[in-house]
């Protein structure tokens, strides 16, 4: 008995979001001889907000929301972060989700520091005017830190164009005046940008090329599995298939479908995020997300949650190469067994920066008032995402490590230079 404990709290440590963080944090602070005092800065969040707030429900009953907002660290520029939507919303989570924004901005090099947030609720149980109703509330309560020249909010699991739409309306209202450039994500007629739908989706299909070149593969033709089929899975599948790729299998939080001669994935798009679209599907095998993980394949995306892949299932792992589309996915006890493996793992806060890149656009635009075409959207976030996996690449081969440690060295580095160049005060 007391060795099952030990078993099971070993596996919710390494679960931990928060727990992860700071372990890959110290290991890049480790290659960069950071001073342990600077160290301490960028372990914790400069700030974090936790709100009780009541919500009038469809019925006429009140009920209560927890929700949380996070900033990391300010050195670079504003902060940007999603909010996401989920019951399992947690601060731990929060303030792991901020300091791999940090990173991920770092990475990428746009101006911007990590934030996130988060309310404890199941979007799919609220009625349309509930998660209004929520969501305007949910702002109110933090008002106080968010703005265009502060934190920049965006979507994240749970969330959409219209729940941001709602974000900007609401800023706005208390503003007096409209302030698009408070929230990135929004419909195009309220100044969202185009090619922001995609863009989490089109960047990760854009590093696994560079990956897959990087093992002398291709990826017209390879075989892909894809775990989540939510925006960023089912916006990742359409753009592997337009592409060549083969997608495989693809999951919902339900289950998943397998087809070794591939998917119709344009028939799937029709009903990407409906309950029970990929369980109608019949042209498959229906399996689990655990079994899905373990495929055979040349590119594995896990675009759901964090620590779907632990010291527990890393050794069954089949694919070539892992794109991390979610936050989070692949824990550090499992990256040391992938390593030993030879599997290229494609860290997060690289891998899923299309995202936050095409939200500095879109805040870029809505600031100056002047809007671009998607093409020019899409080239330029393929540009950004090409030269950044190069240079994880070339940092990584330099150090003779992986390329989550590249990137860590690279998004660290430049986050700890800017706070030593602008002090400590008073």
């Amino acid at each position: 008995m007391a060795q099952m404990a030990t078993d099971q709290q070993h596996r919710t440590d390494e679960r931990s979001a928060y727990a992860i963080a700071i372990r890959q944090l110290e290991a890049a602070a480790h290659y960069l001889n950071l001073d342990r005092s600077l160290l301490e800065i960028l372990k914790r969040p400069r700030r974090e907000l936790t709100v009780n707030f009541p919500v009038k429900m469809d019925d006429g009953s009140i009920r209560v929301f927890t929700g949380y907002r996070v900033h990391h660290n300010p050195a670079r520029g504003p902060a940007k972060g999603g909010i996401r939507y989920h019951p399992e919303v947690t601060l731990d989570e929060v303030r792991a989700l901020a300091m791999w924004m940090t990173w991920k901005c770092a990475v990428v090099n746009i101006p911007y520091s990590g934030a996130k947030g988060g309310v404890v609720c199941d979007p799919k149980r609220l009625s349309i005017h509930e998660l209004e109703n929520l969501t305007r509330r949910y702002i109110t309560e933090i008002s106080m830190l968010i703005g265009p020249e502060s934190d920049v909010p965006a979507p994240d699991v749970g969330t959409n164009p219209q729940v941001m739409a709602w974000i900007m309306d609401t800023y706005s209202m208390h503003k007096g005046y409209t302030v698009p450039a408070v929230v990135t994500g929004k419909p195009i007629p309220i100044g969202g940008s185009e090619g922001r739908l995609e863009a989490t989706g089109r960047g990760v299909m854009v590093v696994a090329d560079q990956a897959l070149q990087q093992i002398g593969r291709r990826l017209d033709g390879a075989r892909v599995v894809i775990q989540g089929f939510g925006n960023v899975g089912s916006s990742t599948a359409k753009l592997m298939h337009q592409a060549g790729a083969k997608v495989i299998a693809v999951s919902d939080v339900r289950g998943g479908i397998y087809n070794p001669n591939g998917l119709d994935i344009p028939s799937l798009l029709h009903c990407a995020g409906r309950d029970g679209c990929l369980q109608a599907y019949r042209d498959a095998d229906h399996i689990t997300n655990e079994e899905l993980l373990e495929l055979p394949c040349d590119v594995l995306v896990p675009a759901a949650l964090h620590g779907v892949i632990t010291s527990a299932n890393a050794d069954r792992i089949k694919a070539r190469v892992i794109v991390e589309a979610a936050n989070g996915p692949v824990t550090p006890d499992a990256d040391e067994i992938l390593d030993d493996k030879g599997v290229l793992v494609v860290p997060d806060i690289l891998a899923n920066a299309g995202g936050v890149l095409v939200s500095y656009f879109e805040w870029v635009q809505d600031l100056q008032s002047f809007f671009w075409e998607e093409e020019e959207v899409n080239q330029k976030l393929e540009k950004a995402m090409r030269r950044s996996y190069q240079h994880v690449a070339q940092t990584a081969e330099q150090n003779k490590v992986n390329l989550r440690m590249g990137a860590y060295i690279i998004g660290v580095k430049r986050v700890a230079e800017a706070t030593i160049i602008r002090g400590i005060y008073p």
